[in-house]
């Protein structure tokens, strides 16, 4: 079989097949995998440590939009989740309020008062602002 013929009939890529093709084990093959495309645990700790502290400095910047905003925000949480972190919406919900400029003030006092933060989704939330 040639290695395009693999790629086929095993899902890989070449630079894949390589890399676990002296594997003795599917467990082996699979660790091999999972170490090149995630990183060690330490890489995967540090990379957490890094992102949470990313998700605690969070502050919507000068000019920015809320559709920005949304995706930076989004792509640190899942980031995180992915990472195994867990959050509850409400913490979700009162970061996304309090990291608005205050600009946006009154449009959280509004919706701080009137919504249920423990049942909204940050998507709704967002939808919300805009």
């Amino acid at each position: 079989m040639v290695f395009w013929e693999l790629d086929v009939a095993l899902g890989l890529k070449v630079n894949q097949y390589k890399l676990i093709s002296q594997c003795a084990s599917a467990k082996e093959m699979w660790d091999t995998l999972e170490v090149t495309h995630e990183g060690t645990n330490d890489v995967k700790r540090a990379r957490k440590h890094t992102l949470i502290q990313e998700y605690e400095m969070f502050r919507m910047l000068k000019g920015e939009s809320i559709d920005e905003v949304q995706k930076r925000f989004t792509h640190i949480i899942n980031h995180l989740m992915s990472l195994g972190k867990t959050f509850d919406k409400e913490d979700l919900n009162i970061k996304i309020l309090k990291c608005l400029d205050r600009s946006w003030q009154p449009k959280v006092t509004a919706i701080s008062e009137s919504k249920d933060l423990t049942s909204f989704t940050t998507a709704s939330l967002f939808g919300k602002l805009r």
